[in-house]
């Protein structure tokens, strides 16, 4: 034998044998549904199919009534219903202070001239505009005016395709106010002075980064928008060139949308042309999906309404919907909902004051449909001409700009959305410390929209994989819905009839490995059931990612649970529950929820909701909603587990000290942006939960680390004493 051939083939052996081990790991298929399962190959989207199949139903109960509805009686007592859901969906709007208005400087060019505005719509809440005077009209008073809203476009009513609606309208003689809407034009809220733009990125990232905080305090970005337009009807009122009786309003794409609504909640507007927006939500759920927080009323579709209630609640008064058949808005939800308005103009005897109309085109402008809408301004509004289109030369970007700086927030400084939500929340939170625990409880169940499992089916087995010292077995067993929960329940040898239900954001494989976090506590002889719940692992997190994606995290999703009354963590807690419950009916009487990061939300609603589960480990909680509305820059992805509306009626570290007497470790909590650095926000919440289990006695019952990871040994004593 050769010097070293001995060696040479202990390493080829050694080689091999790693070789060997590392196929038999590969082969570990951790996967119960994926590529198993025809039936559940869409498991993915299990979560928005669910939410929007909840708002299918909603819908469908709407129709029904509509079906009903005959005589112009019962259209008047619809039109009464619809403004009183809307005032709910919207809340109580700000009391109307003086505007301040201020006219910055005066454009004068050839036929009309332009004067710069900035008012108030409430104290400090800079508002930039600019109103387009026809010439003939500076020489005489009394004109019709027209509202316009802009789409989303960064530069707001100053990009050229606005413009030049602009000023058609103001060469047929129509008075023209344009005002940028937020997070548009000269009002962006994130604006870097050094990079020159939004820190958050586009109109919509402006509009939803901010909305999902004002939604967590009953508001919304809408509302906002929304006061914003009624508002500046009370600037143009109060301008003498201005015939009270003749205000219109129209806008494309988001201008479409802030036309509608702004339409539907101000009588003074006359004639309203909402374009590239109105279809349904039917058609919009089956095709793109809810899109950012300003298009997103709450709760809408539950509370009973749809796209055609915004046209409707205004009849007889005129109204033109502006639809490209191409659009990314559903042009059969425009066709449908064209049909159920012109219901009730033929019932009030005015089939002529409304009407659709269409060119073959993508989400765009056209010179057919912007002819159609001069022409209904011009006979709705009393001001007769001729329609054509007309070629205009745009104003400079120097001579649109109102503020000195060109943004209000190096101009004049002044509030937000953020800043005014701020002080809502915490005029909020409050009034939380005079409520009682079963209140607070009680109004987490209905803001969630938590619902109690009834049923639950025997789950599936799959398979199973072994390992030293332990098995896993796969299973899934029906969730709330139509879907499926897969799950892995990892079985000791030496099992001490503790369980766990083990929760993590990335699902139920993250920490499955050998050496992971789960087996850390099989080895303490605990079963663990850890699931794929909705939204992750093989349930997701779906294809929606929609125009309110932030970094993976998809804002439209939580939009969707919310249009339907329902929350993703009240879902996702109604089927941990009914995962607890399976274990109890299984002899395991002593159950421990262990979660991480925003799945911590969900364990917590799931946990005080329920009995069953007897502990709980929270590994690095948001340590609070208000956290997340405390914060301007939050982590996008808590808004996911948050529950809109929350802080009317409760907030986390009171559902923690309800949790009392039981169990409790919090490890790690964060602040909204997933750090520390708000300690003192921390602290003032933990000190609620620790006040709690002082009160009754339990203090040995909570455990508090600050950060780092828990020894998993001690813990698992603890929790089992």
């Amino acid at each position: 034998m050769k010097k070293g051939t001995g060696l040479n083939r202990l390493i080829l052996l050694s080689i091999f044998g790693i070789l060997t081990l590392t196929s038999g790991l590969a082969q570990e298929d951790l996967e119960v549904i994926t590529g198993k399962w025809l039936r559940y190959g869409n498991a993915r989207n299990s979560l928005y199919d669910h939410l929007s199949g909840i708002a299918y139903s909603q819908l469908a109960a709407r129709e029904e009534i509509i079906s009903g509805i005959k005589s112009p009686e019962q259209w008047q007592q619809r039109q009464d219903l619809i403004r009183g859901k809307l005032h709910e969906c919207i809340g109580t709007f700000p009391e109307k202070t003086p505007l301040n208005a201020k006219t910055m400087k005066i454009i004068t060019k050839e036929g009309f001239r332009v004067e710069h505005v900035v008012f108030e719509s409430v104290p400090g809440f800079y508002v930039t505009a600019s109103l387009y005077l026809p010439g003939k009209v500076i020489k005489k008073t009394k004109a019709p005016a027209i509202i316009y809203c802009s789409g989303h476009s960064a530069d707001g009513y100053r990009s050229d395709v606005y413009q030049h609606v602009i000023l058609n309208l103001v060469k047929k003689g129509f008075i023209v106010f344009a005002f940028d809407p937020v997070g548009q034009g000269e009002r962006l809220e994130y604006f870097d002075p050094q990079k020159g733009k939004s820190v958050v990125g586009g109109p919509t990232s402006e509009h939803s980064y901010p909305g999902a905080q004002a939604f967590l305090t009953g508001s919304s970005q809408a509302m906002y928008m929304i006061w914003d337009g009624i508002r500046s009807v009370d600037y143009l009122l109060s301008r003498k060139e201005v015939d009270p009786s003749r205000i219109g309003i129209t806008g494309r794409s988001g201008g479409g949308t802030q036309s509608a609504f702004i339409a539907a909640f101000d009588d003074r507007i006359y004639a309203a042309a909402p374009e590239n927006y109105i279809t349904n939500y039917r058609r919009l759920l089956e095709t793109i999906g809810p899109q950012d927080a300003e298009q997103n009323l709450f709760n809408i579709i539950s509370r009973g309404l749809d796209h055609p209630d915004f046209l409707m609640v205004r009849a007889p008064r005129p109204a033109l919907m502006i639809t490209t058949s191409n659009d990314m808005f559903s042009i059969q939800g425009a066709m449908e909902t064209g049909k159920q308005v012109s219901q009730i103009y033929q019932v009030y005897g005015k089939p002529e004051n409304f009407s659709r109309c269409e060119d073959d085109a993508p989400h765009a402008s056209t010179r057919k449909n912007r002819e159609v809408m001069y022409a209904f301004f011009q006979k709705h509004l009393g001001n007769p001409g001729n329609p054509a289109d007309e070629d205009v030369v745009p104003l400079t970007k120097e001579e649109l700009k109102v503020t000195e700086t060109g943004q209000v927030s190096t101009s004049l400084k002044g509030e937000t959305v953020y800043s005014l939500n701020l002080k809502k929340a915490l005029q909020l939170e409050t009034g939380l410390k005079d409520l009682s625990p079963e209140r607070m409880i009680m109004s987490a169940r209905k803001l969630s929209g938590y619902l109690e499992p009834v049923t639950s089916d025997a789950p599936v087995f799959t398979g199973r994989i072994l390992r030293t010292g332990y098995s896993i077995e796969k299973y899934f067993i029906k969730g709330e819905g139509d879907y499926m929960i897969p799950y892995l329940l990892f079985r000791p040898q030496a099992a001490s009839g503790k369980s766990m239900i083990y929760l993590h954001p990335q699902g139920k494989s993250a920490e499955a490995k050998s050496g992971g976090e789960i087996e850390s506590f099989v080895k303490q002889g605990f079963i663990v059931l850890a699931p794929d719940i909705a939204g992750t692992g093989e349930n997701g997190p779906g294809d929606l990612k929609g125009d309110a994606y932030f970094a993976g995290a998809s804002h439209n999703l939580w939009y969707a649970a919310m249009l339907g009354g329902r929350s993703i963590a009240g879902v996702q807690a109604g089927d941990v529950v009914r995962l607890a419950r399976m274990l109890k009916k299984n002899g395991y009487d002593e159950v421990t929820g262990f979660a991480r990061k925003g799945l911590c939300t969900v364990l917590l609603h799931a946990a005080t909701f329920s009995g069953e589960i007897n502990s709980l480990v929270l590994v690095e909680p948001y340590s609070s909603f208000m956290a997340i509305v405390s914060e301007r820059f939050y982590d996008p992805f808590m808004i996911l587990s948050s529950v809109p509306a929350a802080l009317v009626g409760y907030d986390l570290p009171y559902l923690e000290a309800a949790f009392a007497p039981r169990r409790l470790v919090i490890t790690g909590a964060t602040d909204g942006k997933g750090s520390n650095t708000a300690q003192d926000r921390i602290d003032r919440d933990l000190s609620i939960v620790k006040a709690s289990y002082k009160n009754s006695n339990s203090e040995d019952k909570l455990k508090i680390i600050p950060s780092g990871k828990p020894d998993y040994v001690s813990l698992s004593v603890w929790l089992s004493n």
